[in-house]
């Protein structure tokens, strides 16, 4: 069974991949490891109080592993695995496909639809620079489709950030016509290519997303706008005024200093993308909380992407006890 079908108490014995290892102090002095293990439906967290070495030499971060335990939904934290048994998993008793997040949409579908945007670009000089990265033989488009959005808060799994920048640059030309002033052929261009930095700020392993070394020392901002800097430089008569715009948008899209954005958004362009993007990243949110969430359960717990519980008024039933909201915890322990 997949964990968003389980329900509270039911018996587990199946494989789940862990997606993150924490080891942490108990109020007694001691330590104990949170586990995340997760399907491709969600997430559940588990807690190991023994043999703490054993278990985190056996389960580390993108590893499968046997699980045996009972399915429980705390009444504060949320649905947890009570452990009875953690073992390495017998070659051939699962596939990784079902383990594995990934985004709603086929990617042959996301891969039409960015051709289909990049075929509305007019301006001549933004064309070329989009050939070169969405190019079929280019080295950054074979990246891009792949790519995660995020390590954790929204689209962390393989083709997250090309279903995330999709969806910002189709918000973007949507809304462009609605505002005056609005360049649209530039704020589209940054929208697609306001986090390219990722492809080298994170890993390519699908199965644990972390930050790389160039990811640390240097931000995904900052990755972004020299590789596009560099594309533009080595397009003949690109204009300076044309290169600086969508090279503000990738340095502002954060919105605001204390976010990573060297500078704040200071064209309608660069604001626009900064609001879209934005708003997809706290939607994504939703999808990933929502994932989480056991069964009949239309509230979530404290979430520091959306700093707050999310609410699911569609999961109710008709006759069925509901959930009261959460009490607002920030870490479970």
């Amino acid at each position: 069974m997949l964990l968003n079908e389980l329900s509270d108490g039911i018996e587990i014995d199946q494989v789940l991949i862990v997606r993150d290892v924490e080891r942490r102090q108990r109020r007694d002095g001691g330590e104990y490891l949170r586990l995340q293990l997760a399907d491709r439906s969600g997430a559940v967290s588990c807690m190991v109080w023994e043999e703490l070495a054993e278990v985190q030499e056996l389960a580390s971060a993108g590893a499968p592993v046997h699980v045996r335990g009972r399915y429980t939904v705390h009444p504060r934290f949320g649905p947890q695995i009570n452990l009875r048994a953690l073992e390495a998993p017998v070659p051939g008793s699962y596939e990784m496909k079902d383990l594995l997040d990934g985004p709603a949409r086929e990617i042959e579908q996301m891969e039409g639809e960015v051709r289909d945007l990049l075929a509305t670009i007019q301006e001549p000089h933004l064309r070329r620079l989009l050939e070169r990265v969405f190019g079929e033989s280019s080295e950054m488009w074979a990246g891009y489709r792949v790519a995660p959005a995020a390590k954790y808060y929204h689209q962390a799994y393989r083709h997250g950030l090309l279903e995330h920048c999709l969806g910002v640059a189709q918000a973007v030309s949507a809304i462009s016509a609605t505002f005056p002033g609005i360049d649209r052929d530039v704020a589209v261009t940054g929208a697609l290519l306001h986090d390219i930095g990722k492809l080298e700020a994170y890993t390519d392993d699908p199965r644990s997303i972390d930050l790389t070394d160039a990811g640390r020392l240097h931000g995904e901002i900052a990755l972004g706008y020299y590789r596009i800097r560099r594309a533009i430089e080595d397009i003949a008569g690109f204009p300076a005024e044309l290169a600086q715009a969508v090279g503000h948008i990738i340095l502002s899209h954060h919105g605001t200093l204390e976010h990573g954005s060297p500078v704040v958004p200071c064209t309608r362009e660069a604001t626009l993308v900064h609001m879209i993007d934005n708003l997809g990243g706290r939607l994504g949110s939703f999808d990933r909380l929502e994932k989480e969430l056991a069964p009949g359960r239309r509230w979530s717990g404290f979430d520091r992407a959306i700093a707050g519980s999310a609410f699911f008024a569609e999961r109710g039933v008709e006759g069925e006890e509901v959930a009261e909201p959460p009490v607002p915890v920030r870490e479970a322990a």
